[in-house]
């Protein structure tokens, strides 16, 4: 039971180094970014059609449009279990490397702090089959997405939490 625990721990930590390898960029990589001053504790969120920028990406958000029941066609699509919300996002890698976008690190809130995942199956036909959201992104090049979000019906969302990789601070934008 020892060696399976120890092989687990160092598997664990090599997954963990190599997702979280390149993701930090000095003078970039702070929620301060986002449009406040550096050195403020609390960062200024940004809205929509604002840049915010993580890591070494800066996030713009473009609109939002929640009530979505069907993604895709009547051969190839995804039902919401309540309702999708569809944000469209543009993001550039502002690094010195490649960087990957990875539309998993992304998270949206309810008013009341519930957190939401995407719904990467239903992203695939929001994103007409491109993997825009899973795709290593090249300095100064930028790609134009589809965040897709699965979250109950009478439920609204307020804000996003966008991040450069699973390890970074992230940034706010808010959708009100």
């Amino acid at each position: 039971m020892r060696k399976t625990t120890t092989l687990a721990l160092i598997a664990t930590g090599l997954v963990a180094l190599g997702c979280g390898a390149g993701s930090t960029d000095e003078g970039t990589g702070s929620k301060a970014d986002a449009g406040g001053a550096k050195g403020d504790d609390k960062p200024k969120t940004a809205k929509i059609g604002q840049p915010a920028r993580d890591g070494k990406f800066e996030f713009t958000v473009k609109s939002s449009k929640c009530g979505v029941a069907k993604i895709g066609n009547d051969m190839l699509g995804a039902k919401a279990q309540g309702q999708f919300c569809l944000v469209t996002v543009n993001v550039k890698n502002i690094g010195k490397e490649p960087q990957t976008l990875s539309d998993a690190n992304q998270k949206a809130y309810a008013a009341d702090g519930t957190e939401y995942s995407t719904d990467s199956g239903a992203a695939i036909y929001a994103n007409k089959d491109q993997q825009t959201l899973f795709n290593e992104i090249n300095p100064g090049n930028e790609v134009t997405g589809v965040l897709v979000f699965d979250i109950p019906k009478k439920v609204k969302l307020a804000k996003l939490e966008l991040h450069d990789s699973v390890f970074s601070g992230g940034v706010e934008v808010s959708l009100t």
